[in-house]
């Protein structure tokens, strides 16, 4: 009995440490078609901040953190740099027209919303070089599960979907267009 309760504990500890990595951001088909109607290219991609503060534990069950150890801001500026260069309107930062920056204002997520649903909220505010700004923020919800390894697992995968839903808003906006001229 005693072996077997030993078993439990470590099995549980092991497990407990689990982290949630959501998967690498795939470009939006609709993001691109939007963007390439935009006729004002030449865009840089400069820093994105992360949120002073931001808890990335998801339950008991470990952190979520982006892929390719960057943090959750880099991951939105790589998934709009991504965004802009499939559309043709990326500029490396050799003599952009302009540069778009952005803060993320707050980053939070619940996989426990209801008894099996999930939502991430993404406030973002991108900066342009020209002086105007574009605040937008993204309310994303999804199926996570009733288990915490599973809810997690679901809340981990469901941020790229926010994050494409966010780039998405964002570039539909009209005031989008402002950051550009």
């Amino acid at each position: 009995m005693k072996t077997f309760l030993l078993s439990i504990l470590c099995i549980s500890a092991l497990t407990g440490c689990s982290t949630f990595t959501p998967p690498r951001y795939s470009i939006d088909a609709d993001n691109t078609v939007a963007l390439r109607k935009i006729e004002l290219g030449d865009i840089a991609v400069g820093n994105f901040t992360d949120p002073a503060k931001m808890s990335s534990q998801c339950r008991g069950a470990g952190p979520i953190a982006p892929p390719d150890k960057v943090t959750f801001a880099q991951y939105i500026r790589e998934a709009f740099a991504d965004e802009l260069k499939v559309a043709d309107l990326y500029n490396d930062g050799s003599s952009p027209r302009v540069t778009l920056t952005g803060t993320l204002n707050s980053l939070v997520f619940s996989s426990s919303k209801g008894l099996t649903g999930g939502e991430w909220n993404i406030d973002l505010t991108l900066n342009s070089s020209n002086g105007a700004s574009l605040n937008m923020v993204e309310a994303y919800e999804f199926e996570s599960g009733f288990i915490a390894d599973t809810a997690c697992k679901q809340t981990a995968e469901a941020y790229m979907g926010a994050v494409q839903n966010l780039i998405g808003n964002i570039v539909r906006s009209d005031k989008f267009v402002e950051l550009l001229k």
